[in-house]
């Protein structure tokens, strides 16, 4: 029997009215940041945003996803390529990471390519943290072509 790996994902509520297709998606094919998980089954236990700069839902929301199980908290891929991207990612993962002991992982589906070339371009993402950041959804070009 494989390891269930219980989740919540937050997402950037500038996206809160995303159905989320791109995260689901990869979760099932084990793209982006869910391919940590490929030999494990995984089990999606909350989905919510950050309810907005500055982020009041990542005070509580992790908690209600810690009751469900969650073992790991993914932010989405969206914080990570919006314009610009969230200006609060470090301390948000610095804080859940403290206040409930739940490993964070930066990402959920891989990078789409356009907006892989505009970040590129406009040299967003340059700083060692922000390249430790998009690692994890940084795929090849073709992956990043079928997210776009």
């Amino acid at each position: 029997m494989k390891k269930v790996v219980k989740i919540g994902i937050i997402i950037c509520h500038r996206y809160h009215t995303c159905g989320g297709g791109k995260c689901f998606r990869s979760m099932k094919n084990r793209e982006g940041a869910f391919s940590i998980y490929k030999n494990m089954d995984i089990e999606l236990v909350g989905y919510s945003t950050c309810d907005g700069c500055p982020g009041g839902n990542i005070e509580y929301v992790p908690e209600e996803m810690k009751k469900n199980g969650a073992e790991v908290i993914h932010f989405a891929t969206g914080m990570v390529v919006g314009y610009p991207p969230c200006a609060s990612i470090t301390h948000f993962k610095k804080f859940i990471e403290e206040q409930y002991k739940l490993k964070v992982v930066i990402g959920t589906h891989p990078i789409p390519e356009k907006y892989y070339v505009i970040h590129s371009a406009l040299k967003t993402w340059e700083s060692p943290v922000w390249q430790e950041y998009i690692k994890p959804t940084l795929a090849t070009e073709e992956i990043r072509l079928a997210y776009n």
